[in-house]
């Protein structure tokens, strides 16, 4: 995982002024596949027509994913944080306790990828925001899901991942569309040397 369990996102830098949350909370959002699965949305008080759909790490929607998502709201974005376990786990709490590992197992790429289609369809609603520019975050497990958000999700403005694995996502290289942004740590699992090779791959595609 990306962050220990007492991890807490930061504030917006204090010379920018913070906005408020316009409204926050819980809901139950509805795949294609007709998954159903949890997720938290935070409406800005002061929008800009920019939705965040927030990938989270292997825990699925543990409270720093919330609170990310509020803090995407405070600076004028709204944002919806989701679950992945929705087939697996049901609904509950993704907290320190919740044995998360063989759910991600079960996971697919196409199984993510519908629940994050429903993520964005909800910010392109009044409900949500009715938002012009949807862009993707992900972290660790989420990075590269949110990576592969740019071949899979038609009318994406970027997708954006920290500490993503680009093994897991090279087949869908050829069919990206939106712009990457890939964040990555010199002391990660994956070696620079790693990243370095795929964004030659990228460029070259």
């Amino acid at each position: 995982m990306c962050y220990g369990d007492d991890a807490r996102p930061p504030l917006p830098p204090v010379s920018g002024g913070s906005g408020s949350v316009a409204s926050s909370g819980d809901m139950i959002l509805e795949g294609a596949d007709g998954n159903r699965f949890m997720a938290y949305a935070a409406r800005a008080s002061e929008p800009h027509g920019i939705g965040m759909v927030i990938l989270p790490d292997v825990r699925g929607l543990h409270t720093f994913y919330k609170e990310l998502a509020d803090r995407c709201a405070e600076i004028g974005i709204d944002a919806v944080a989701y679950d992945y376990f929705g087939r697996t786990a049901g609904m509950g709490e993704r907290d320190e306790g919740f044995e998360y590992r063989p759910h991600v197992e079960q996971t697919t790429p196409a199984g993510v990828d519908s629940d994050c289609a429903a993520a964005i369809e909800y910010l392109r609603t009044p409900d949500g925001g009715a938002v012009q520019q949807v862009f993707t975050v992900g972290f660790c497990f989420g990075g590269a899901a949110s990576w592969r958000q740019s071949a899979s999700q038609p009318g994406l403005a970027g997708a954006i991942g920290f500490y993503g694995v680009p093994e897991r996502i090279r087949s869908s290289v050829p069919q990206m569309q939106a712009p990457l942004l890939l964040l990555v740590a010199g002391a990660d699992f994956t070696p620079v040397e790693e990243f370095q090779r795929f964004d030659t791959e990228l460029t070259e595609a």
